[in-house]
């Protein structure tokens, strides 16, 4: 393809908007352009990189016997209602929908569960059929609160979202250990470091669920891994072991201790300088939304640990929770904001405690009373020990929960997610099949996503540098980047257009450089941007078919090679990626 030929603009200033390096070089590169908050145009050299990922996924998919298909963007609020799901993603403000021109609701998709569903309950009725993994790459569409990072967290964006179908749940975890595979196996030919992590299924559901993190350190995603171990799991779903603090020698009686305006842990530590964050109990007020009804929780926390809305919200079943305004805070407690404590709330108010709080004694925490803490506080003398359930997030340093190993928190982007279903969304909306004895049986499901458009994004953020981009060449827009430093030189001209021949031929797609009048200082900032991996420099010793050869990125010198040997090199690199 011939540079000159295509639409190709690159900005000298990043967007103002960029928060990360994927956003600001694609962006001025002219890979992306921003329309809207969180709503992208893919130029032709974007989407050169999509498809390219999309081959990738969908030939790993293919191998192990998956079905290509797609499904509609619109869809009726009848199959998430059937689902039980419209509220909770109606309520978290995710959902684009809206009224037709009839006055039915519906919505464009953020995920296809109810969908693909109602589909295979229609097509399956026995066992014989099953099992059957369907897949599909679509446009996605979330209404994020905010939306930011480019591609990362986008409006708009390209997923692929595969299904399988079971008649058992031991079969439903092979389907799932077959998918681990395929998605090691895809981000891999895509050239990207990547972490497996345990993770929450969060609003999809099931039993289990792994995401698939790219390293990275401008990433959303705290993970903490343990080396030693080889533990990993998403900061949501991590767990650790938490030591108790010594037990005080003295068991002294309750009592009150005036604490004026100490709201904080910082605070109380300025009044108690000798007693430790973990014998500081925090209780923390949260509004939940459990069905159809409202109930104020409450929630003991040591000071030094912090707690886990997904798993205070996967615990309670709720479908949001938020934390308690300030006249409700007044109403259970009858104080101020800041004083809340375990004994003497509301009768409404349900009591939890994290685990963080197990084997401590002799504690301070709110009295209920505006400007008052109790101390020398004992559980099961003083206040019976509420129910205790692992609501904390883990934190750098913790034990891992068998005790072998250190936590470390680390940060990556999320690109992939699969889940064990079960039989939520096939009981739910009554997709079922014949067994053997002609008894109706529930399908199990599982689901796998890849969002293919934060692949492409991922990819830039861990490979990139002052220049430009460095893309992966299994991924890159074009595998070779010839740059002709003078266009209409006929020795030039003659040698540049018989390496992209014969390249081309070969099917190794080529981007060549041919702007006129271009001085060559641009045209290699220009390539450096662009990220291509493999270049090919047509200079002032073509008459001797002699060019310049480099990789994008790579630590080695410039060579002068000869033609012929720099499209050997062209095609061992090409075999070796996969591409």
């Amino acid at each position: 393809m011939r540079l000159s030929k295509q639409l190709f603009v690159t900005l000298r200033e990043e967007p103002a908007d960029a928060e990360v390096r994927s956003h600001a070089l694609m962006a001025r590169a002219g890979f992306i352009q921003k329309i809207a908050a969180g709503i992208y145009v893919y130029g032709p050299m974007m989407w050169r990189v999509l498809r390219r990922v999309e081959r990738i996924v969908r030939d790993e998919h293919d191998k192990v016997g998956c079905q290509e298909m797609l499904m509609p963007a619109a869809q009726p609020r009848e199959l998430w209602d059937e689902s039980g799901r419209w509220d909770r993603y109606v309520n978290d403000g995710i959902l684009f929908h809206f009224r037709d021109r009839k006055g039915s609701e519906v919505c464009l998709g953020p995920t296809h569960e109810e969908v693909i569903t109602n589909y295979v309950k229609r097509m399956v009725q026995s066992h014989k059929q099953l099992p059957a993994i369907l897949y599909q790459i679509q446009t996605k569409f979330r209404d994020e609160i905010r939306p930011r990072f480019g591609l990362m967290r986008g409006r708009e964006f390209i997923m692929k979202d595969a299904y399988s179908f079971d008649c058992t749940a031991e079969a439903m975890v092979d389907s799932y250990q077959t998918m681990r595979t395929v998605y090691r196996n895809i981000f891999s030919r895509c050239g990207l470091r990547f972490t497996p992590v345990e993770a929450d299924s969060g609003a999809i559901g099931g039993s289990g669920s792994e995401e698939f993190m790219v390293d990275a350190d401008t990433g959303e995603d705290a993970i903490a891994v343990c080396r030693t171990t080889g533990y990993a799991a998403n900061v949501e779903k991590a767990i650790s072991q938490i030591l108790a603090p010594p037990v005080p020698e003295a068991e002294l009686a309750m009592h009150k201790e005036p604490t004026p305006a100490a709201k904080s842990c910082d605070d109380l530590q300025k009044l108690f300088p000798d007693l430790p964050l973990e014998r500081m109990l925090k209780t923390v007020l949260y509004k939940a939304v459990i069905g159809d009804s409202e109930q104020v929780v409450a929630v003991i926390c040591r000071g030094d640990r912090e707690l886990n809305e997904v798993k205070l919200i996967n615990h309670l079943g709720a479908v949001a929770i938020e934390m308690a305004d300030e006249d409700t805070v007044k109403r259970v407690t009858g104080a101020e904001v800041g004083f809340a404590g375990p004994i003497g709330l509301s009768d409404d108010v349900r009591l939890l405690a994290d685990k963080s709080v197990e084997g401590v004694q002799g504690f301070l925490c709110g009295a209920n009373e505006t400007d008052t803490h109790y101390l020398d506080v004992w559980f099961g003398r003083d206040l019976p020990k509420p129910e205790t359930v692992d609501f904390g997030t883990v934190q750098e340093g913790d034990l891992t929960a068998d005790g072998k190993g250190k936590i470390e928190i680390t940060r990556g982007i999320e690109v992939g997610h699969i889940f064990q279903l079960g039989t939520k969304y096939s009981e739910a909306m009554g997709a079922s099949y014949n067994d053997e004895d002609q008894k109706r049986q529930p399908i199990w499901m599982g689901c796998y996503g890849i969002g293919v458009s934060r692949v492409a994004a991922s990819a830039v953020e861990q490979n990139h540098d002052e220049g430009g981009m460095i893309w992966p060449l299994p991924i890159a827009p074009y595998a070779v980047h010839l740059v002709q430093m003078k266009v209409g030189n006929e020795e030039q001209d003659a040698l540049a257009q018989e390496i992209q021949n014969t390249l081309e031929s070969e099917g190794i797609d080529v981007l060549w450089d041919d702007r006129k009048k271009i001085a060559p200082g641009a045209k290699f900032k220009d390539a450096d941007l662009i990220g291509i991996p493999l270049r090919i420099v047509v200079g002032r010793d073509a008459g001797e078919r002699q060019i310049e050869w480099s990789v994008r990125g790579v630590d080695s010198p410039r060579e002068n090679l000869s033609a012929e040997d720099a499209m050997a090199r062209v095609r061992a690199a090409v075999e070796e990626s996969g591409r």
